[in-house]
């Protein structure tokens, strides 16, 4: 689907929710924040139906995680909690971060009812280690968030405060949709995968290769939006890769062997280098970059 091919104009937000006035071009990076309004974020759950989410991923987050001997996780798009419930009650350490508020207060309330209390932290993540205090085994980024950032260099920044957020021989986990099968061939989705709940319809309201706008529509008639970026799955990968992350593995819908076409979401999994391709991690920190050698058409050419 292309902008061509959606016809109309936006629909009326919710009252709650607060664009500039041209809504397709309100791209900032604190957007997000005015989307996630607290009746978006009450009905969050409803979007993601935590029973059937837990079912259609399995063990996959645990079981990668424990199978790299990994035990403190930072969780920076905690969202309404599900992973950071869900890996607190697997055993592990972690620490729940998340730019949004009532997304934040959402998540402990759930931690809870689940008889957890969550460590939680309010953060940006451009700024996330002035947040944090020591360094985590792993970072996981899930839910589609990496593609609330919208411009190039926020995306390099925060990768770089991730890198500098993990131990030596610490792990990134980041997901995101199929933008690519989207742009290229149309929406489609089994919803079967992360957004599981029957109830709630989510699909582009618009798309073009800077901007995927997603509706979702509740089945009282509700509805919210959310303005994203449209990751491309090579771009990502070549942005770890120069980030200083190594080897790169990509899941598609928590699949090693996958169909490009047919996978709603990619998973990637990178390794932090302990001397990132010879260049100091202060160089990635203060905002300056440069191509990896060596390994790069290694790491690309691999899933």
């Amino acid at each position: 689907m292309s902008n061509s091919g959606v016809s109309g104009s936006p629909q009326q937000q919710s009252s709650e929710q607060h664009y500039h006035v041209d809504q397709l071009n309100d791209r900032g990076p604190d957007v997000y924040r005015r989307e996630f309004v607290k009746g978006f974020v009450d009905k969050w759950d409803e979007l993601i139906d935590w029973p059937a989410r837990a079912q259609s991923e399995g063990q996959f987050f645990i079981d990668l995680l424990r199978t790299s001997n990994k035990k403190t996780v930072l969780d920076v798009a905690t969202g309404t909690g599900f992973h950071s419930v869900s890996l607190s009650t697997a055993g592990f350490h972690v620490t729940s971060l998340d730019g949004s508020a009532a997304m934040l207060a959402k998540a402990f309330d759930n931690g809870t009812k689940q008889g957890l209390i969550l460590n939680t932290v309010h953060a940006d993540w451009r700024r996330l280690n002035q947040a944090i205090r020591g360094k985590f085994d792993a970072i996981v980024c899930l839910g589609n968030s990496f593609t609330h950032l919208h411009c190039e260099q926020d995306r390099r920044k925060v990768l770089a405060e991730f890198y500098a957020a993990l131990r030596h021989d610490g792990i990134l986990i980041v997901d995101h949709r199929n933008y690519d099968e989207m742009l290229d061939h149309g929406f489609t989705t089994k919803h079967k995968y992360y957004y599981c709940g029957k109830r709630v319809t989510a699909e582009p309201e618009y798309l073009d290769e800077s901007l995927a706008r997603f509706k979702y529509t509740f089945a009282e008639g509700l509805h919210y939006t959310l303005n994203m970026f449209p990751l491309r799955k090579d771009y990502l990968r070549q942005l770890l890769c120069e980030a200083g992350f190594e080897g790169l593995r990509t899941y598609g819908d928590f699949q090693e062997a996958y169909d490009e076409h047919e996978s709603d979401f990619f998973v990637h999994v990178a390794e932090k280098s302990p001397v990132p391709n010879g260049h100091a991690v202060t160089d990635h920190l203060d905002g300056t970059w440069s191509r990896p050698s060596g390994s790069e058409s290694q790491v690309l050419n691999g899933r």
